[in-house]
């Protein structure tokens, strides 16, 4: 075999601009670079990892200087967790890459030109904005450099926080995180502190074992809080736990347990039990109440939620005798949005569990004109459905990253409504969907909305609207 190459240091290179996934970029004899954690404007030299043939991927080795982009970091974790990458660059910074993102998606994916491309929605507030997270124990703490290097030995390795990007064994013990509300790092910590006394196992997540796995905690705007933690087996001390949280804590809305022995952390196969509280929390929004489950998919982020929403909407422009189709619904907070200016909203969703919070939602706003399905997306979305439910005027859709089934868009395309407006996380998958669609539609706006500040990650609504030639 022959011998590897080495890979190059590129020395003295400045960072151009930021590209898709928030990484940095710049361009060296023609090629262009990717980074990560440098900012346009700063000189860096940069070893390459990673070569093809069009492009390279390298990691900073050194900083010559600094870009006036740059502002300091506010967490203490910045640059070891996985949340919050982009707290070294200015809010308005960020704004404008994910503005940039979203169009240079449509350009160079879907292949047009945007007629109407509105200034992304700010969020407000900036930080702790969050109303789901979920840490992970686990007994192997990412150490830091001065602990690495420290000939001292080390107490413990346990931690509770957020993994390591890239590691699925190695997670960050934080102490403060600035993406929720309090009682987010009160709860944990005390947990953590309470969990180090009674000298618990942390999870192993190269093994399978130790006791403690998860803990999340959702809060809404009205006040509302939900714990649950996750374990590995079911013992005494659990509940003991459990018990000190509840009178450590007793305005908690939901303290919640499950126990989960498989391998992998999701939830939605798992039975999650009351210990104490409600089984879920409240939010509202506008003047409608929605109702949160354990295991019930929500916007995280329920201040640009309100935002979102009512731009979808808008976008809709709803004349009031309309059937509307919600694909991807969820718990339904999209069909109610849309309830009270359609004739009938149709939402279908694949996680039963959010049907039927979808369900109670319209029951507690007094909806009368919503009907929610469950099922697989490109398996429930028929011919037989439709003829069942009525032709859709309007299809509103919000599917995961991955973006829609082939099957959903060649559906679509053959009911051919009247309109479409497409909420998406993934830019570029939303590009893809819409170039798929786009013989048979015209893209007339969009509307980018800001859900994660420090991150890279941004929704966007795009309306489509039927060619002539097409409308059936």
């Amino acid at each position: 075999m022959g011998r590897k190459k080495n890979l190059p240091l590129l020395e003295e290179v400045t960072i151009e601009n930021i590209g898709a996934e928030g990484k940095s970029l710049a361009r060296v004899d023609n090629v262009v670079v990717f980074v990560k954690e440098a900012v346009p404007g700063d000189v860096v030299d940069m070893q390459v990892f990673r070569k093809r043939g069009r492009y390279m991927e390298a990691r900073v080795v050194k900083y010559h200087s600094y870009s006036d982009q740059r502002t300091e970091p506010f967490c203490d974790h910045f640059g070891v967790c996985g949340g919050c990458k982009w707290q070294h660059l200015p809010y308005d910074k960020q704004l404008f890459y994910k503005q940039q993102q979203v169009e240079d998606a449509f350009r160079h994916i879907a292949g047009i030109e945007i007629p109407i491309a509105f200034p992304i929605l700010s969020s407000d507030p900036t930080i702790r904005y969050r109303n789901k997270l979920e840490y992970t124990f686990s007994n192997h703490r990412w150490l830091l450099d001065h602990e690495a290097a420290s000939e001292v030995p080390i107490e413990h390795t346990n931690a509770v926080g957020l993994h390591v990007p890239g590691r699925f064994d190695k997670v960050v013990d934080i102490g403060t995180c600035f993406l929720q509300d309090e009682p987010t790092n009160q709860v944990r910590n005390y947990l953590r502190e309470l969990a180090l006394k009674k000298d618990l196992s942390f999870y192993d997540h190269r093994t399978n074992e130790g006791l403690l796995r998860n803990l999340i905690i959702r809060n809404t705007t009205l006040g509302e809080v939900m714990v649950i933690l996750s374990v590995q087996y079911d013992e005494p001390v659990v509940y003991e736990l459990l018990e000190s949280v509840k009178g450590k804590f007793p305005d908690l809305t939901s303290l919640m347990y499950t126990i989960n022995p498989k391998k992998n952390e999701t939830l939605f196969d798992q039975d999650i039990i009351t210990y104490s509280g409600r089984d879920h929390i409240f939010e509202k929004l506008e003047d409608l109440t929605f109702k949160i489950g354990p295991k019930s998919f929500f916007q995280t982020n329920s201040y640009q939620a309100l935002k979102l929403y009512q731009k979808t909407r808008e976008f809709a422009a709803l004349k009031g005798d309309e059937t509307v189709y919600d694909l991807y619904t969820g718990t339904g907070t999209i069909a109610n949005f849309m309830a009270s200016q359609a004739g009938t909203v149709v939402g279908i969703e694949s996680v039963p569990e959010s049907i039927e919070d979808a369900h109670i939602n319209s029951e507690i706003n007094h909806i009368g004109n919503t009907r929610f399905f469950a099922g697989d997306m490109k398996d429930i979305f028929t011919d037989g459905f439709i003829k069942e439910n009525g032709k859709p005027d309007v299809i509103i859709t919000d599917p995961p990253r991955a973006g829609m089934h082939a099957r959903v868009v060649e559906q679509i395309l053959k009911i051919a409504p009247q309109r479409i407006v497409y909420v998406s996380c993934n830019p570029a998958t939303q590009a893809r969907d819409v170039e798929l669609l786009g013989g048979s539609y015209t893209v007339q706006k969009i509307q980018p909305v800001d859900m994660f500040p420090h991150t890279h990650h941004v929704e966007n609504i795009a309306s489509l609207e039927i060619r002539k030639e097409y409308q059936t």
